[in-house]
């Protein structure tokens, strides 16, 4: 089988952090090329929702499984745990309520993979310092009277975060502006500077019951142990 070669670096990114068969919900799919790409190369079954009626018609005219909704109102339409994975590329800054998209990526998933700009790379702290306007750059294009994005977080904003809602960071891979790959967690320079896009494997503590042993039977108490 050929597999098919990306065109954003990220979504290869986000392709190595997922199990081979597995099901997932991509959030904000465009016209699909995200899905098509999971599809081919993970033998996986992937499940679209697009805001614009125009590209979630483009991707179904491929013959793929989008849906035509908004993932602000419509992802309550999914079951607890219905998907492996939630991928949300892109996206997040912006969400109206990015906390409450965070909370359904992973009722819906039992991992969420979400990617982002860094607001607190050094082109961008420098472009402010300097220039005192808001800042344009490869990974933030847009005139700030022009931009999708409505919440603007630097990546510590975002592990801070995810340790307020519980959330594990399972893995955190970052990029600079040249493309070069590293892990975030083992990064020798201050990742919140060097990195100008974020990839996050997701997903909450898992609890199980603890099993305490009498001489008359076996009981669950009323407590949890984390894995």
């Amino acid at each position: 089988m050929i597999k098919i070669k990306s065109i954003r670096k990220d979504w290869d990114l986000i392709e190595s952090l997922i199990k081979d068969k597995s099901r997932i919900l991509d959030i904000g799919c465009g016209e699909g090329d995200l899905i098509q790409q999971l599809e081919r190369n993970l033998d996986a079954r992937v499940h679209g929702i697009e805001k614009s009626q125009k590209l979630a018609q483009k991707g179904i005219v491929k013959g793929l499984n989008i849906t035509q909704g908004d993932a602000e109102k419509d992802l309550l339409q999914y079951a607890n745990q219905s998907f492996d994975y939630v991928v949300l590329s892109q996206t997040l800054q912006a969400m109206v309520q990015p906390k409450k998209i965070l909370i359904e990526l992973l009722r819906i998933g039992s991992k969420a993979i979400v990617s982002f700009p860094n607001f607190g790379h050094w082109k961008i702290r420098l472009q402010l310092l300097f220039n005192g306007k808001m800042p344009i750059t490869t990974g933030l294009p847009y005139s700030w009277y022009d931009t999708p994005n409505i919440h603007f977080f630097t990546l510590k904003d975002f592990e801070n975060l995810c340790k307020e809602m519980n959330i594990i960071i399972e893995n955190s891979i970052g990029l600079t502006d040249r493309g070069k790959q590293f892990t975030i967690n083992d990064s020798l320079l201050p990742a919140n500077i060097i990195t100008n896009e974020a990839i996050f494997l997701l997903s909450y503590k898992n609890f199980e019951p603890i099993k305490i042993k009498s001489t008359n039977k076996i009981f669950a108490k009323n407590s949890a142990i984390i894995n």
